[in-house]
């Protein structure tokens, strides 16, 4: 469930597990479902490379070039928001929480004007339902 407080354009989800099963849990439904995962980025890990303190903080960078490609043909900008990513982070309750991109907001963010309606759609699905599977009990 999306919560009220998510900033502009996000879906914001609790999860029960840690950031690192969260993680585990959600890559391995990429897999399953036949998705490309381009990478993970630990930022508290960087973070504590440069002698920082960050709080569990990770990105995974996840796509299907046969979806994101006909919104990029829309319009070029799209590229900068994809491939997709979803965030995985410990707040300051200790609560893990997963974030993505509201595929709707960033296809107003790029002025598709209506072009990619039901890609958009798609990806909005999609996305809810790979979530809702790596937090799901």
């Amino acid at each position: 469930m999306a919560q009220a407080t998510a900033p502009t354009g996000l879906i914001l989800k609790a999860s029960p597990y840690s950031v690192e099963e969260t993680e585990t849990r959600f890559k391995k439904i990429l897999e399953s479902k036949g998705l490309s995962l381009f990478a993970t980025v630990d930022h508290a890990e960087n973070a504590s490379g440069a002698g920082l303190e960050l709080r569990p903080t990770r990105v995974v960078i996840f796509g299907n070039p046969k979806v994101g490609t006909p919104l990029m043909q829309c319009q070029q900008t799209m590229a900068i928001d994809l491939p997709q990513k979803v965030l995985i982070w410990e707040d300051e309750q200790g609560d893990v929480q997963l974030a993505y991109n509201d595929p709707q907001y960033l296809g107003g963010r790029h002025r598709l004007n209506g072009c990619g309606v039901e890609t958009l759609k798609t990806v909005s699905g999609a996305l809810n339902n790979l979530t809702n599977a790596a937090i799901a009990p």
